[in-house]
């Protein structure tokens, strides 16, 4: 599986976009703050879960994965082999 767009954060505050476009603006900073919290937090329950989330501190540590496999460095094959 893997994400079906390439920015999730812009994917994210379309909702918030689409409603402010509609209302013609929040009115106040504070009432836009309000409303952007609230559509956001009723839109995460459609939200799919992150696959394999204990992966994502390899993936931050320089892991390289091919085809879904976490695939060893050249260096530590090597030694493996001798």
């Amino acid at each position: 599986m893997h994400l079906k767009t390439s920015n999730p954060i812009e994917s994210t505050f379309s909702t918030v976009r689409a409603r402010t476009k509609v209302t013609k603006g929040p009115g106040s900073r504070r009432a836009g703050l309000a409303m952007a919290f609230k559509l956001i937090e009723a839109a995460q329950d459609h939200w799919r879960s992150v696959n394999g989330a204990h992966l994502v501190a390899l993936v931050r540590a320089g892991a390289k994965f091919r085809k879904g496999v976490l695939v060893e460095r050249e260096s530590q094959v090597q030694e493996a082999a001798a």
